[in-house]
């Protein structure tokens, strides 16, 4: 029994299998079909892709054909009407070549025409000359030869009679067109006359505050001395106070602050360092003011902010008592005036003599000459070369590179000399007007001599006998030199050579 059943598993196991055997097969086979149906269907779908892209791609070669042959036809039409231009074009220089080849033809027949002319009067001129020969028995070369020798003698003696003339009217125009802009210079230049002082007055109510100015023990009056830089000269002056030093700005700021403190009343160290460095500031914003008033005075705009400063710092420098902000303007005005005049570049001419004077804000603090330090300074704050060599050549330091620069070193020779600009010390004065005395008495054959118009004129006496009158002219010119070369002076010094012979007899 238990092997019938194992019997009928297995014959049931094995008629399974093959049941699903066949179940696979026919399973196999029906998506076999399938599977060849759907790439058939694909194969139709492909085929109609490729013919739609056939007939695109068709359509796409027509239309860039029909595009090309429109582009063809558009050139060669271009091409025909550039041919026909040319053809235009070659037909009307054929033209022009014909008609320049008759007018040729027609020169070429008058050339010979005026060669036969020139043959025929060349034929003339010889026959002339040989009659005019045979009239005068002289060659041609020989008529020739005296007739230049006439002509030039006459253009000769006509022209020494010219250049003299010329000289002599070069000679007189140039002085008097000198002198007339000159003096329209100076004439159109009214500046205020200077005085020289190292110290300054400072009025008080009573005498009572000097002793409040001194202080306890003097520390009032040394706590100023010390903040300001200055001296401060209390004596016996009735209500006054001197304040005394070298440089102006510190004495102006010296003073405002002394005028400060005794109008408040409150004099100790501590307030008067206060008031000096207040009185500093007010002091600053001056030269600021000033150097941007100049440069409007004299026309001279677009210099940059630290140049204004340094040129209104020549508000509070001095030369000779004259105020060296005023002499710049004054110098700048003469300047603009004379180059305008002479048809030089006025702007040039103005700036230069606006700052000439630029390195004496300076130069106590600085080595060199105030030409070298103020051409420098305007070097470094883009001032042009043309100015820069104005300043630097104003004291023939350097050699003047232009016109204007000369205008620039006579305008402030014009304002330095010009009466009432300067002032001397007294002893200074001394010493110039002996020395020029002693220069005139050192060459032979002088006598005597006089310093006159406070140094200006030198009026020599000489010893007939020693001197005639070509040695005087001699002396003159001697005396001269000596003094260009030996001293320093503002303007010119006229010298002066008398020489007189006098015969005396008398009647007994």
């Amino acid at each position: 029994m238990p092997i019938l059943n194992i019997l009928l598993l297995i014959l049931a196991a094995v008629v399974g299998a093959a049941l699903g055997y066949f179940i696979r097969q026919q399973i196999i086979a029906k998506r076999e079909k399938e599977l060849e149906s759907e790439l058939s269907r694909i194969d139709e779908r492909l085929s109609e892709k490729e013919r739609e892209l056939e007939l695109k791609s068709r359509e796409e070669v027509q239309r860039q054909r029909e595009k090309l042959e429109s582009q063809f036809d558009n050139r060669r039409r271009d091409l025909r009407q550039e041919e026909e231009r040319l053809d235009k074009r070659r037909e009307s220089q054929d033209s022009q070549t014909e008609r320049v080849n008759n007018r040729e033809r027609e020169l070429g027949k008058r050339q010979s025409s005026l060669d036969l002319q020139r043959n025929d009067m060349e034929k003339q001129k010889a026959e002339q000359a040989a009659e005019l020969e045979r009239i005068s028995s002289l060659t041609r070369d020989e008529a020739k030869e005296q007739l230049l020798a006439a002509v030039e003698k006459d253009a000769r003696d006509d022209m020494a009679r010219a250049i003299r003339q010329i000289e002599d009217e070069a000679k007189e125009e140039g002085e008097r067109r000198a002198r007339k802009i000159l003096v329209s210079s100076m004439q159109r230049i009214a500046s205020q006359q200077v005085s020289d002082y190292a110290v300054t007055v400072v009025p008080i109510p009573s005498d009572d505050m000097k002793g409040r100015i001194i202080g306890r023990n003097g520390r009032n009056i040394r706590a100023f001395e010390q903040a300001s830089g200055v001296d401060v000269v209390v004596d016996d002056t009735p209500e006054a106070v001197t304040i005394s030093s070298f440089d102006p700005a510190r004495r102006e700021i010296a003073r405002r602050s002394l005028t400060k403190l005794i109008q408040d009343g409150r004099i100790h160290p501590a307030h008067i360092e206060k008031v000096i460095a207040d009185a500093r500031d007010e002091v600053d914003t001056i030269i600021k003011e000033e150097g941007e008033s100049a440069a409007y005075e004299a026309g001279v705009p677009g210099l940059h902010p630290e140049i204004l400063r340094l040129l209104g710092r020549l508000k509070f420098r001095t030369s000779y008592g004259q105020d060296q902000n005023a002499h710049a303007i004054e110098s700048s005005l003469l300047a603009g005036a004379i180059a305008a005049e002479l048809g030089a570049n006025v702007e040039v001419a103005k700036a230069g003599a606006l700052l000439h004077d630029l390195g004496k804000a300076v130069d106590h603090e600085v080595e060199g000459t105030h030409a070298a330090i103020g051409a420098e300074i305007a070097r470094r704050y883009g001032i042009g070369p043309a100015i820069c060599n104005c300043i630097a050549s104003h004291h023939q330091e350097v050699e003047p590179d232009s016109v204007e620069a000369v205008i620039v070193d006579v305008s402030d020779a014009i304002s330095g000399a010009r009466p009432g600009a300067r002032r001397e010390s007294l002893d200074q004065y001394i010493k110039r007007v002996r020395a020029l005395e002693e220069i005139a008495n050192s060459f032979d054959g002088v006598d005597h001599s006089y310093a006159l118009q406070a140094g200006r004129e030198v009026r020599i006496m000489v010893t007939p006998e020693k001197v005639d009158d070509l040695s005087a002219i001699r002396l003159s010119k001697n005396v001269a030199r000596k003094i260009e070369e030996s001293m320093q002076y503002p303007g010119q010094v006229k010298v002066t050579v008398i020489r007189e012979t006098r015969a005396v007899d008398y009647a007994k």
